[in-house]
């Protein structure tokens, strides 16, 4: 009889732009079942439920066993494999979002030790995530409720971490700027008008994202800007002007070429080629 399965599901749209989920599952995995070396395009946390296996990130390879976890990192090369004799069962979900960085700040993952040796509160994390699978469906119901419960296991993880006052105290300004921006991104705000709005200077603002998020607080808002365009010119007939007015820009040209930095394509061609693959 063989006793190996793998439940999984993906989400088709992700459309909420704070956090949500693109892929849950559980699987019990074949003795040297291997996945990598490969790179994900968003982040992917599982946690071992029972079994072990190694997780290799770079040159460095870590044996990893039951209780615990461990995250990919978006565009990072790895190799994560089941033991031979013992091989590990897992739940996973994959996540993104423009909370994902700094939430995951607060927590014991890091790149450079991207696990969690022996999760404190494992089994409730375990029931979390196979509640997200559960929640699993394409309606918007779905999607917020899997988001909920992605939420509640990121706190789990939260609760158990041993981070120091620094971080908590960057975390805490970094989450009132980029409130300040999910509700003012549609008017030209500048960095200073967001270091204004957090009671810090600039360069201390600076240091705060650079800690939270690995990118400065101008790129912070135009990477949110810039989704929020993607999600007009997928979803409405609105303008391109009429768009780069909606996220922020008096300047129609700045936006397109804004625009194509980042995304490769201009705004026209861009929609273009999502009407296209949405046929």
């Amino acid at each position: 009889m063989n006793d190996k399965y793998k439940n999984s599901y993906k989400a088709t749209d992700k459309e909420l732009v704070s956090l949500s989920v693109y892929n849950v599952g559980y699987q019990r995995c074949d003795a040297n079942y291997q996945w990598g070396p490969g790179i994900r395009d968003h982040y992917l946390i599982h946690y071992i439920i029972s079994g072990k296996g190694t997780y290799k990130l770079g040159t460095s390879v870590h044996a990893l066993e039951e209780g615990d976890a461990f995250l990919v990192y978006p565009n990072t090369e790895v190799v994560y494999q089941a033991d031979e004799t013992d091989p590990w069962e897992y739940a996973w979900v994959g996540f993104t979002g423009s909370d994902a960085a700094m939430i995951l700040q607060a927590t014991d993952f890091s790149k450079n030790a991207p696990f969690i040796h022996d999760v404190k509160n494992g089994n409730e994390i375990k029931r979390q995530l196979l509640h997200i699978y559960d929640a699993r469906g394409n309606g918007f119901e779905h999607a917020v409720e899997m988001t909920g419960r992605l939420y509640t296991t990121l706190a789990l993880f939260i609760q158990c971490a041993h981070k120091k006052e620094t971080q908590n105290s960057a975390n805490t300004y970094v989450q009132k700027s980029i409130e300040y921006i999910s509700a003012n991104y549609s008017y030209p705000i500048t960095v200073e008008d967001i270091a204004s709005y957090v009671g810090l200077s600039r360069s201390h603002l600076f240091r705060s994202f650079e800690i939270v998020m690995q990118q400065s607080p101008k790129e912070y808002l135009t990477d949110f800007r810039m989704k929020q365009a993607c999600y007009l010119l997928e979803h409405s007939n609105l303008s391109i002007t009429a768009i780069a007015n909606s996220v922020g820009f008096d300047n129609g040209l700045y936006f397109s070429k804004t625009f194509h930095k980042k995304k490769g394509l201009s705004p026209k061609e861009y929609r273009v080629t999502q009407k296209k693959s949405g046929q």
